[in-house]
């Protein structure tokens, strides 16, 4: 055991520099990071993590209250470690040598490569025995958040105990703390299979507000825009709220009998004003292959101000924010009774893919897609009226808690969408969005109960909670790599 008065590694030096370059680097690792099992906003680095316990779990060497048995064992850890770096047996003999040599592992340690390296993981495993002895140390968070810190407590050997006052930070502990390490690859295999077993009966369920095209195309992705009138003296045009005119800013190739072919050029919107003789101006729009970049006009938003492309006047931003305040957000489409749209918002493209060709297709709306979102929303009546039939019992299917009312003074750092009308969580997504969430959140429920697949069921919750954050009416097209940008950044 560590003396009281021997000073931890951390309170004498710390490889800062390594570190935070190794931090730095791993925000852009995603694959099998922990990180993607699910967003949280303030969610600490692994690497210095993992680095900052080791640093407070080990005595400082030099200090001459650390115990002699540490030192010996420390040196015997390093030393018979497979491939160590040249030098470090003429190093460790010395007290601050050895101090020196534990500061490189730590910062070494941080590197996330070596993060779940057999090793460089028995060896910090190792050391931490040697300065607690088989009593393992108990690391306590409290507001663990991600999990960032427990989780490398328990890499390094030790108990930990995490909690938080966020219902989704809960849920993440539990499954990256508990269920991943208590089932390992058992987990896995059955989240492969009960989520394709989910994912059939989904598709079964949601076909009809997601059809395919007459050509055998599948669309990806429905671009969408929100609208608000001109209120210019005799215009009154519909303008959509469009940030880019860009679609796919590469073209694609293929390569056929060794020559390079090009398939698609780059994709943009145009557009043509029409002036009917009777009733407002309109705009309508086209898809094509701009020559060059000054081919693509501005998009109509800046800055919260909205420019009409009919009359160019712009509608300063409290109008904008006044407008879609009464469209509680302007996510959905307003139909008549005949299910004509009448306003609301606007889909601009849909993006199609066909299994025969490279590369993502564009086109312009057609009714069929109108009818199947006409569809979704006489579908989301039906689910809501069923519930308040049944006497509102438990939760809401569309959540009805509060959006943050954040972006005042003294309100916090959140951006409040309650001045665009956004003043509930269902407010951010569509009609056909909140159809699909809820089925597969039903789907989840129902599988896991039905198939014995309780260890399943939390961690297929969070892939439920991946489906809002890149599924809303928040989301954006990037063009650069043509794919849907999650909303929740």
């Amino acid at each position: 055991m560590i003396p009281k008065e021997c000073k931890r590694l951390a309170e004498v030096d710390f490889p800062i520099a390594e570190v935070s370059r190794h931090a730095a680097r791993e925000k852009s690792i995603r694959h099998g990071h922990p990180s993607t099992l699910h967003l949280w906003w303030a969610r600490r680095p692994l690497a210095s993590s993992r680095a900052m316990l080791m640093a407070l779990l080990l005595p400082d060497p030099g200090d001459p209250h650390c115990p002699e048995a540490f030192k010996k064992a420390a040196r015997r850890i390093l030393l018979g470690m497979h491939g160590r770096p040249e030098g470090w047996m003429e190093a460790v003999e010395p007290d601050d040598g050895l101090r020196r040599i534990l500061l490189k592992f730590i910062a070494d340690f941080a590197n996330w490569d070596l993060a779940a390296n057999g090793i460089w993981l028995d060896a910090a495993r190792a050391l931490v025995k040697a300065a607690h002895g088989e009593e393992r140390p108990l690391v306590v968070d409290p507001f663990a958040g991600g999990g960032s810190i427990p989780l490398e407590a328990l890499r390094l050997g030790c108990e930990a105990f995490a909690s938080d006052l966020n219902p989704v930070a809960c849920l993440i502990l539990k499954v990256m703390l508990e269920d991943i390490p208590r089932h390992g690859p058992g987990l896995a295999d059955e989240l492969r299979r009960v989520g394709a077993e989910i994912k059939q009966a989904a598709e079964r369920e949601l076909v009809d507000l997601y059809p395919a095209d007459p050509d055998g195309s599948t669309p990806i992705a429905y671009l969408w825009a929100r609208t608000v009138r001109c209120e210019a003296p005799n215009c009154g045009a519909e303008i959509p709220l469009l940030r880019s005119l860009w679609l796919a800013k590469k073209a694609v190739f293929k390569r056929e009998k060794g020559r390079r072919i090009k398939v698609r050029g780059r994709q943009a919107l145009r557009y043509r004003v029409v002036r009917p003789a009777e009733g407002p101006q309109r705009v309508e729009l086209e898809v094509f292959e701009p020559e060059t970049d000054n081919d693509v006009r501005a998009g109509t938003v800046t800055r919260a101000k909205a420019a009409c492309l009919c009359c160019g006047a712009v509608l300063p931003p409290e109008r904008v924010r006044a407008q879609l305040s009464e469209q509680r957000g302007g996510a959905d489409v307003l139909f008549d009774e005949a299910g004509r749209r009448l306003g609301g918002a606007r889909m601009t493209a849909v993006v199609t893919l066909r299994e025969d060709e490279p590369g993502r297709r564009y086109r312009l709306p057609t009714d069929a897609d109108y009818a199947a979102v006409h569809e979704a929303q006489a579908r989301l009546a039906g689910i809501l009226d069923e519930w308040e039939r049944g006497g509102k019992q438990g939760l809401c299917p569309v959540p009805d808690e509060p959006t943050p009312a954040g972006g005042g003074s003294g309100a916090g750092r959140a951006f409040s969408v309650q001045r665009y009308g956004m003043l509930q969580w269902g407010d951010l997504f569509t009609a056909r969005q909140k159809v699909a969430l809820t089925e597969f959140s039903s789907l989840v429920a129902r599988g896991s109960d039905s198939r014995g697949s309780e260890i399943a069921n939390l961690t297929l919750a969070m892939a439920v909670g991946r489906c809002a954050d890149y599924g809303s009416s928040g989301v954006i097209w990037a063009q650069g790599g043509e794919f849907v940008a999650h909303t929740f950044g």
